[in-house]
C-alpha cells in the first residue's frame, strides 16, 4: 500500500498537527530517561537522536507505518537479490560486494563467487601498484559514483594512505580541473584509472582522451603500464590501448559502487587489508539492517525520522556537518547518494506522487560551516534538522585542536536545542531546532565502511515507505542529451528549432 493510502499515514499527520508545540527542552524535562531512549549503539557507530522532534509515540507511529508500506519485506527482497530496480528490471546488490566469500548458497552462490574472482585479481593489482616506486601519482578519472565515493574515502582515510603517492581526481568536464591536476606531474610516474561501466560517459571519455593526449605528449609510450580501465566494456578500453580493465554488474548502481572495482582507488591508497576493512564495516551494517528489530534498527530509525521531518513537519532540506576536515568530501557524497536516489516524483508504478520525497542535503565541515550557514540554522526563519557527525579519537598529538572540535560539536546542538531569550530580539535564540549526532571511537576504514553503509540503507528506507525506486536516475539522462545537440550546433551556428533564450546563448557563447 502506498505510504499516504496507509491509515498510519492519516494517524501520523493528526499526530503532527497534536504536535505542533512539541519542545525539546520541555521533553527533557519530562523524561529523564529520553537521552537513553532515544540514542543507541549499531556497527561502529554511536547515535544520538534525543534532540529530534520526535518522542516514543512518534517513533512508534513511524514503525506502524513502516509496516503498513511494507518496508522489511521490501529490504528482504533486495538481501534475496530480486529484482527491486523495476524500471530497468534489476536487481540492487550493493551489498554483496561486501558479503564473505562461500558465506550464501542458493542462487546468490554464484554471483558472489564472481565477485571475489573480481575482487582477489584487483586487490592484487592494487598491492602491485604499492609496491612500484615509480609510480607516484594515481588519478583516478571518473564522475558521479566513479568520482566521490572513492574520492571521499580516500580523503577521509587520509592517515591510512601509503606514504609517497598522491592521489587525485578528476570528474568535471571542465579542462580547467584536469589540466590543473597534470600541472607538475610526470608521464613516467602517474597511472590513470578510468572509470566508467560502458566507457561511454561523456565526461569520463573527453578526460581519458585528453589524458591520454597528454601522456603522448609527454614522451609516455607504454598505455598499458600507465592506464588501467573500470569498465565492462573491454573492447573499447582496448581500443586506447588499455589491457588491464576491471568489471562489475549491471546490479552495482553507481552511486553504489565503491565496494566494486570502482574502489580501486582506494584500494591501492589503503591497501588490502584496508579494503577488506571498509568491505568488513559495511557487512556489519548490513547485517545490522537485516536483523535488527525496528525499535532499534539505526538505518530504519534514520530513515523513518526523515519521513517524518520531510512529510509530516515539513522540513525541505537536512544539513551535513561532519566534525572532522577528512570527511570534507562527505556532505558532496551523501548528496548524490540520497538526492539522485530519492529525488523522484512518481511511485514505483509511474503514479504521480502527491507528498514530498528526498530532502535538499548541503553542508561543510565544522567548524567552518559556524561562521558561514550557521547564523541561519540558529536565527533563520527555516527550521533545518541538522546531522553532526564527530570522531572521538584524533590521529594527531594536538589535543587541544581535537577537545576544542569536540566541544564546538556538542555546543552547537545544545544551542541549538536551548536557545537563549532575548527582549531586544537580536540577540534571541528561539531554540528548539532539531539535530542527530552520529559519533565514532575512530575514523578507521571499518568505521567509514559502517557510516556509509548505514546512509545507504537509510536511504533505502525513505525510498521504501514513499512508494518510489530508489535505485534508477532517469533525470540525469535528458540533459545529457540536449547536451548532445547542443554541442553539435556550436560548430553549425544552426539554431532552427531552439527556444529563444537558448538560441540567444547559443549565439553569444559562439
Amino acid at each position: 500500500m502506498r505510504c499516504d493510502h496507509t491509515p498510519a499515514w492519516k494517524v501520523l499527520t493528526a499526530h503532527a498537527a497534536e504536535r505542533k508545540g512539541f519542545d525539546l527542552r520541555t521533553a527533557f524535562a519530562q523524561d529523564p530517561s529520553r537521552a537513553d531512549t532515544l540514542s543507541q549503539t549499531a556497527p561502529h557507530v554511536f547515535a544520538d537522536l534525543s534532540k529530534n522532534l520526535v518522542d516514543a509515540a512518534t517513533e512508534a507511529l513511524l514503525r506502524e507505518l513502516a509496516r503498513q508500506t511494507g518496508l522489511a519485506a521490501h529490504r528482504d527482497a533486495m538481501f534475496r537479490g530480486e529484482a527491486i530496480n523495476t524500471t530497468e528490471g534489476r536487481a540492487v546488490m550493493h551489498w554483496l560486494l561486501r558479503q564473505p566469500e562461500g558465506s550464501l548458497g542458493g542462487d546468490l552462490a554464484e554471483p558472489l563467487a564472481q565477485v571475489h574472482a573480481t575482487l582477489q585479481p584487483m586487490l592484487a593489482f592494487a598491492e602491485t601498484i604499492r609496491a612500484d616506486a615509480q609510480i607516484t601519482d594515481v588519478v583516478n578519472i571518473g564522475i558521479g559514483g566513479s568520482d566521490l565515493g572513492p574520492q571521499m574515502a580516500v580523503l577521509a582515510l587520509q592517515d591510512f594512505v601509503i606514504p609517497g603517492k598522491r592521489f587525485h581526481f578528476v570528474s568535471n568536464v571542465d579542462g580547467h580541473e584536469l589540466a590543473g591536476v597534470l600541472k607538475g606531474l610526470k608521464a613516467e610516474n602517474t597511472l590513470f584509472l578510468i572509470a566508467s561501466k560502458t566507457f561511454t560517459t561523456i565526461e569520463t571519455m573527453t578526460n581519458a582522451c585528453s589524458a591520454l593526449g597528454w601522456f603522448q605528449a609527454q614522451g609516455g609510450t607504454n598505455v598499458a603500464r600507465h592506464f588501467a580501465a573500470l569498465t565492462t566494456n573491454v573492447a573499447a578500453a582496448a581500443e586506447l590501448g588499455i589491457t588491464t580493465t576491471f568489471g562489475f554488474w549491471d546490479w552495482v548502481g553507481g552511486r553504489y559502487s565503491m565496494w566494486s572495482a570502482i574502489g580501486l582507488p582506494v584500494a591501492i591508497a589503503i591497501g588490502v587489508q584496508g579494503f577488506r576493512d571498509l568491505l568488513a564495516g559495511a557487512h556489519a551494517m548490513d547485517q545490522h539492517f537485516q536483523t535488527a528489530p525496528l525499535v532499534q534498527n539505526l538505518p530504519v530509525r534514520l530513515g523513518l525520522l526523515d519521513v517524518w521531518y520531510r512529510n509530516f513537519l515539513n522540513y525541505t532540506s537536512r544539513s551535513i556537518a561532519p566534525y572532522h576536515s577528512a570527511l570534507r568530501r562527505w556532505p558532496a557524497f551523501l548528496q548524490q547518494l540520497e538526492m539522485e536516489s530519492n529525488g523522484k516524483q512518481v511511485d514505483r508504478n509511474g503514479h504521480a506522487l502527491a507528498y514530498g520525497t528526498s530532502p535538499v542535503l548541503w553542508g561543510e565541515p565544522g567548524t567552518n560551516g559556524q561562521h558561514a550557514y550557521f547564523q541561519m540554522l540558529h536565527q533563520g526563519t527555516d527550521v533545518v534538522p541538522l546531522e553532526f557527525i564527530a570522531v572521538k579519537k584524533p590521529t594527531h598529538n594536538w589535543a587541544k585542536h581535537h577537545e576544542l572540535l569536540l566541544a564546538n560539536a556538542i555546543a552547537q546542538a545544545q544551542a541549538l536545542m536551548l536557545g537563549k531569550a532575548d527582549e531586544g530580539g537580536h540577540k534571541h535564540f528561539k531554540g528548539n531546532r532539531p539535530s542527530t549526532f552520529l559519533l565514532l571511537d575512530e575514523l578507521t576504514p571499518a568505521s567509514l565502511g559502517a557510516l556509509i553503509a548505514l546512509q545507504e540503507h537509510r536511504v533505502f528506507v525513505s525510498g521504501s515507505v514513499w512508494g518510489i525506486n530508489s535505485f534508477d536516475q532517469w533525470g540525469v539522462e535528458l540533459g545529457k542529451v540536449l547536451a548532445q545537440d547542443i554541442h553539435a550546433r556550436m560548430a553549425s551556428g544552426q539554431v532552427a528549432g531552439l527556444d529563444a533564450s537558448t538560441a540567444g546563448l547559443l549565439k553569444r557563447l559562439r
